[in-house]
């Protein structure tokens, strides 16, 4: 009976793999990737990173279940690249992540990279250029993976999707800003903010009828407030995980997070109402007077009716209280992961070394690139996959055992908030302090906060989880998951001015499956050839001795004992006066002996016509 039992239930789990295989497809695309022309803010022209000619670039649409195929080809000629696919799990498949040097060599110019591997997720993703900060430069947009079984299907009529990001006039790698000029490490302040690549845009809705927003913070600096004037919305989705729907008015969408809104529109055709993105002007460590700090659209009612403009005063938007996304609750109710049985306990710091330039630091190590991608010293490693030595001690690598649950304490010795990322997983949010809304910045007041366990222990029956996460100012954030994806997984602030000062670590996950279950393409290594980085041996490139590390890339040295920023800043201006003092005595001392020659020259000119 049993058996019979059994057999019954194998032969309709065949039949709904089979109907699966049925209704997935392959999604091709074929990119080449030069660069082009475009003016989004209406200010200046510059050079952006596009797509086959075009930017903005195209949304990615797929279905659960869907093969994505990305055949992309560097056409820029002076600039390596990637993609990452920012929230895909890439369960078996970790060498399509598109982190550079950590699960693949750089693409260089004139070389291709084919992207392929099943989504087996659900809900708003976005995808990004992952090598040496080329995304702020245009090279990012919506990844949206449609889901027929989603339980929010029949509560709307039609859906948009809304892209938030900060803008730069300059290419990013001509700002030059990790510099001995800049000692506090100010992050550079954009020119603009964009919503769906350029300044403004209206969506038309009609009375009575619902829509599903998709928002994402494309953006590499600022986090925005969102709100819709004189309306409410729920929540549905955070970051590919489906909640409970939320009864919201404002939201705080950190660079990276994504938010899946649902609005009702009302039932009169009279006005339009502003949708209002608003800079987190906290995060600024200067205001220009001509930087508009919020960026106005429309639910557009009526066409032809007036569209006004929200304007918001930068002590106005301080008062903005989002949601706490830690209030929010999983549609699935996946309940608190057990007590850990690793715990990763980390806390940033900004500090500066000897060359004089600010970093950023977990625990004292600022991250810095391997020779070999990391994902390839694991796969070249043999029997020494699972000892973290042979990973370099700057990419500060942590080994996880499969199926370990896992918990990171991030505490934050910054003054700024940090938008955290994990790659090849969602986290459960267990504990934060301060909370969103109007104590968020609390902490800035005194000295850091770090997490103690032994005064938290109340934490949420079912937490929330995401894959990009905010560490409030000078507190701490508390995270769980399960290793139960083996592969090299990126964990790294996503403000991208910060991952390039070394904000980041990578976890290494269950090694020995990763080098069972994972396989390279013969593409994948004709770019490290060509861009002649090695692929195999440890972080050093070091095939013979595996624990012989001399010759890794390593952090800049730290400052002499007794060296602060302040004293650095100190010293850098104690020198430009200096200088400026010792060309203004030049100047003038010049200006002196030229003005005594002319006056001699006089003289003798007098004394001769007296003389004749």
């Amino acid at each position: 009976m049993a058996s019979s039992v059994v057999g019954a239930l194998l032969r309709v789990a065949t039949l709904l793999c089979l109907f699966q295989c049925i209704q997935a497809k392959t999604v091709t695309y074929d990119w080449n990737v030069t660069w082009v022309t475009a003016n989004p803010d209406g200010m200046t022209d510059r050079k952006v990173i596009g797509i086959n000619g075009q930017w903005p670039l195209p949304v990615v649409e797929v279905d659960k279940g869907d093969r994505l195929v990305v055949n992309m080809y560097n056409g820029l000629g002076n600039k390596d690249t990637s993609i990452h696919w920012h929230g895909m799990f890439q369960n078996g498949t970790n060498g399509m992540d598109g982190a550079s040097m950590v699960t693949q060599c750089p693409v260089p110019p004139g070389q291709s990279f084919t992207y392929n591997f099943t989504i087996n997720q659900n809900g708003t993703y976005w995808y990004h250029c992952h090598t040496n900060n080329c995304y702020p430069d245009g090279y990012r947009q919506a990844l949206i993976v449609h889901d027929k079984d989603a339980y929010f299907n029949d509560m709307y009529d039609k859906e948009y999707t809304l892209t938030m990001s900060d803008w730069y006039h300059e290419l990013i790698e001509d700002i030059k800003w990790i510099t001995l000029t800049n000692p506090t490490g100010a992050e550079p302040v954009p020119q603009a903010f964009l919503i769906n690549d350029t300044t403004s845009t209206s969506l038309p809705v009609k009375p009575g009828e619902s829509y599903l927003l998709r928002l994402i913070n494309v953006g590499a600096f600022v986090a925005q407030y969102f709100y819709i004037e004189d309306h409410t919305f729920k929540i549905v989705e955070i970051d590919g995980v489906y909640t409970e729907p939320t009864e919201a008015s404002t939201l705080y969408i950190a660079v990276a997070q994504r938010y899946t809104i649902l609005v009702e529109a009302k039932n009169s055709t009279e006005k339009n109402y502003p949708i209002v993105m608003v800079a987190d002007s906290q995060l600024l460590d200067t205001i220009p007077s001509d930087l508009q700090l919020n960026v106005t659209s429309w639910l557009e009612y009526n066409k032809t009716a007036d569209h006004p403009q929200a304007v918001m005063k930068v002590d106005q938007s301080s008062s903005l209280v989002p949601v706490d996304d830690m209030s929010l609750v999983p549609y699935d109710r996946m309940e608190l992961l057990p007590e850990p049985d690793l715990t990763i306990d980390v806390t940033v710091i900004m500090q500066n070394l000897a060359d004089g330039a600010g970093y950023a630091f977990l625990n004292n190590i600022s991250y810095t690139k391997p020779k070999v991608p990391t994902l390839y010293s694991v796969l070249s490693s043999g029997n020494y996959s699972d000892n973290d030595e042979i990973y370099g001690e700057f990419t500060h690598p942590t080994i996880l055992e499969k199926n370990q649950v896992v918990e990171i304490i991030l505490n934050n010795g910054d003054t700024g908030s940090h938008p955290f990322h994990l790659h090849g997983h969602n986290v459960q949010l267990i504990d934060r302090a301060p909370a969103y809304g109007a104590h968020f910045y609390d902490y800035l007041n005194g000295d850091p906060v770090p997490y103690d366990p032994s005064t938290n222990d109340s934490f949420p029956q079912y937490p929330p989880r995401r894959d990009t996460f905010i560490l409030p100012p000078q507190g701490y954030l508390v995270l769980r998951f399960v290793a139960d994806n083996p592969g090299i997984w990126l964990f790294h602030c996503h403000i991208d001015w910060h991952l390039s000062q070394g904000l980041a670590m990578v976890l290494v996950e269950a090694p020995e499956q990763l080098q069972e279950q994972e396989k390279v393409s013969s593409q994948a290594y004709d770019n490290c050839r060509v861009a002649g980085v090695p692929y195999e041996g440890n972080a050093a490139a070091n095939t013979e001795d595996w624990l012989d590390l001399s010759g890794q890339n390593r952090q800049v040295d730290w400052l002499p004992a007794g060296f602060t920023t302040k004293g650095i800043v100190a010293m850098v201006f104690s020198c430009v006066s200096a200088f400026l003092g010792m060309a203004f005595i030049s100047f003038y001392g010049a200006s002196g002996i030229e003005a005594k020659k002319k006056e001699t020259a006089i003289v003798n000119e007098g004394s001769a016509s007296a003389s004749s």
